[in-house]
């Protein structure tokens, strides 16, 4: 299933205003730059159906990145929701991916996850 990004980008400019900047569209990409200077990327591949990545970008500010993806790396084979994974701060920190599968969803719970980092 393709996501609609323009529908994605309508969703993360109304529910989320209080922390996101603006938006843009690229390819296969929705950028949602947030209020503190840092990004999320949504990704979607265009040639293998079903493959995504919920980047949160923070490196520039504090090292960190938080990242939901289903690649399926055979090191992560132990986590419970493999091959969808999370990327908590970092490379290596690996754990459970709570991102539900519907693109609307799983957008509206990776900005709620980083508004509660922001507000925190």
């Amino acid at each position: 299933m393709k996501p609609n990004l323009v529908a994605l980008a309508t969703i993360a400019e109304q529910e989320f205003a209080d922390i996101v900047e603006s938006t843009s569209i690229y390819r296969n990409k929705l950028r949602v730059v947030l209020i503190d200077g840092s990004f999320v990327d949504f990704w979607w591949s265009s040639e293998i159906e079903g493959r995504f990545a919920c980047h949160w970008e923070r490196i520039h500010l504090d090292g960190k990145y938080f990242r939901h993806n289903n690649m399926p790396h055979t090191k992560w084979q132990s986590v419970k929701t493999f091959p969808k994974h999370f990327h908590d701060g970092e490379t290596g920190e690996v754990t459970e991916s709570f991102l539900a599968d519907d693109p609307e969803q799983a957008l509206r719970e990776f900005l709620g996850y980083v508004r509660e980092k922001l507000n925190g």
